[in-house]
């Protein structure tokens, strides 16, 4: 089943649900997703995990240095040793995106 293509969900457009569905006043809706998403990355920047029951979790991976080749020019180059954030969701969610 082909859908035809979304632009991303913003913030804005987060807070405006909000608004919608709480009567909260847009600013106060937009404080509350602002509040959200800076606890989740400072979380994140600790290394810790995000579950977000129903949804998914949200991890901090390690990724090794290797060996990559630049693609262009086909020179061997290092790839250095970085962090990765991954999400894996919930099996609802799963269940839901496959219906």
């Amino acid at each position: 089943m082909a859908k035809t293509a979304k632009p991303n969900l913003t913030r804005k457009e987060l807070a405006q649900t909000i608004h919608e569905r709480t009567g909260l006043p847009k600013q106060s809706a937009g404080d509350i997703v602002d509040a959200m998403f800076d606890h989740m990355r400072a979380a994140l920047i600790s290394l810790e995990p995000v579950k977000l029951v129903q949804f998914g979790t949200f991890n901090v991976r390690e990724k090794s240095a290797r060996q990559g080749r630049n693609p262009r020019t086909g020179e061997t180059m290092e790839i250095c040793r970085r962090h990765m954030v991954s999400f894996k969701p919930s099996k609802a969610l799963r269940d839901r995106i496959n219906e």
